[in-house]
């Protein structure tokens, strides 16, 4: 058997799939699965070892090709790609419009989110097999539920097995630092840079060193400030989700803003403690062995708001 996924982001929303994914490879032999995925976060369904091939989306990449006919022909190529197999169930684990409309143009039957389930209410309208999931449960447990329901077995209760493993990844950097994951896509989510740096001393003080990945020019010039100074405490580039992964399995412990990096600490079962202010960990917090959550006691909090 074997089926399409249709969950192209982001890297926590990609990386909280993986359990479902182990949940039905257990459930059925010889299950197998393809993905697609948008450029950028096509590294994290190639890691599980039931997922076979990786349809990359692209589309700022396609528009970034010479000649007017770039984009056209990335498309063609991505369409090409997406049609090539037929499938026995195609899922949108997204729910989104743009997720149900590459579910849509797959070969094999849509299943999807039903009319009060999704996001985006309307999806519904462009699967055939539409299914209820209930809202309140984490993102997580949703998914999971889903393709339970598609696949025919009882959704299991346990925590997520997110099918990878630590041994898995080559360690990059220092040994066992302490790896601050200090980097967020809302300008709300990040911690002071003064706060990292008393952490960094409590760190020296019980003789750790502090690993300060970057991927990014900000990124890179925050690492910078927290290190300034700083016995043991080093930024180090991860240009790849590889390699950020190889520094977060090589860890003794993690502290994370809420942030994708700080799920794959998670589905690394790395110890972690992550920082929540504008958000809250209800729905959408990291999950696993050896998670905790401080969440921001502030009169505005959670505000939700990326401003």
């Amino acid at each position: 058997m074997r089926v399409l996924i249709v969950k192209t982001s982001s890297i926590g929303d990609v990386i909280h799939t993986l359990p479902a994914v182990t949940d039905a490879a257990r459930a059925i032999d010889g299950l197998r699965f393809d993905w697609v995925v948008e450029a950028g976060h096509e590294e994290i369904p190639g890691w599980h070892r039931n997922v076979d091939r990786t349809i990359v989306m692209g589309l700022r990449r396609w528009r970034r090709r010479p000649g007017r006919t770039g984009l056209l022909v990335g498309v063609h190529d991505f369409y090409s790609d997406l049609r090539a197999e037929r499938y026995d169930a195609v899922i949108d684990a997204q729910g989104l419009y743009k997720s149900a409309l590459v579910a849509l143009a797959a070969r094999g039957p849509k299943h999807g989110l039903d009319f009060p389930s999704a996001r985006e209410p309307a999806v519904a309208l462009t699967y055939r097999h539409r299914h209820r999931v209930p809202r309140d449960r984490h993102a997580i447990a949703r998914v999971r539920h889903l393709f339970a329901a598609v696949l025919g077995y009882a959704p299991p209760e346990s925590l997520p097995d997110y099918g990878l493993h630590r041994n898995g990844f080559a360690a990059e950097g220092p040994g066992e630092p302490l790896v601050f994951l200090h980097g967020t896509s809302w300008p709300t989510k990040l911690w002071p840079v003064a706060r990292w740096r008393g952490l960094a001393r409590l760190a020296a003080d019980a003789g750790l060193s502090v690993a300060l990945p970057w991927s990014g020019a900000a990124d890179r010039a925050r690492a910078r400030a927290i290190a300034e100074g700083l016995p043991g405490v080093r930024p180090i580039e991860t240009p790849t989700l590889t390699a950020a992964a190889g520094l977060i399995a090589g860890a003794c412990g993690v502290v994370a803003v809420d942030t994708g990096l700080g799920h794959l600490a998670a589905a690394l079962s790395v110890p972690t403690v992550s920082l929540y202010g504008p958000t809250t960990p209800d729905l959408v917090g990291t999950c696993g062995s050896g998670q905790e959550h401080l969440v921001s006691g502030r009169f505005c909090a959670p505000c939700r708001s990326r401003a």
